[in-house]
C-alpha cells in the first residue's frame, strides 16, 4: 500500500463542486430527519430519500472520473518505469464504479 499523500495532491478541478453538491446533500439529508420525525408520508420521504441518494451517487461517480481522467497519465507512465502502486490505486478506485 503506498503513503498517504497530501489533500493538495489529489486536489482536482471538480472536487468543489462535489463539496458544494455534497453539502446540498447533506442539507437536504437533514431535512429528510425533520420531515421522519414530524410524521410526514412515507412516499414523501422515499423520493426525498431517492433524491439525495442520486446526489451521492452523482458526487462519487465525478469524483472517480476525475481522478481516472488526471491520474491515468501518471498511472501509465508509473508502469512504464516498473512502479505498481499507482495500478493498485487505479484497481482500488475502479471498484467504487
Amino acid at each position: 500500500m503506498s503513503p498517504p499523500t497530501s489533500a493538495h495532491e489529489h486536489a482536482h478541478q471538480s472536487h468543489d463542486a462535489i463539496v458544494k453538491r455534497l453539502k446540498r446533500a447533506e442539507g437536504h439529508l437533514r431535512s429528510i430527519v425533520a420531515m421522519i420525525e414530524s410524521g410526514r408520508a412515507c412516499v414523501d420521504i422515499a423520493q426525498q430519500l431517492h433524491a439525495v441518494e442520486k446526489a451521492v451517487c452523482q458526487a462519487k461517480r465525478t469524483l472517480i472520473q476525475d481522478h481516472i481522467d488526471h491520474c491515468l497519465e501518471h498511472t501509465v507512465s508509473a508502469l512504464a518505469s516498473g512502479e505498481q502502486a499507482p495500478l493498485e490505486e487505479f484497481r482500488q478506485i475502479t471498484k467504487y464504479l
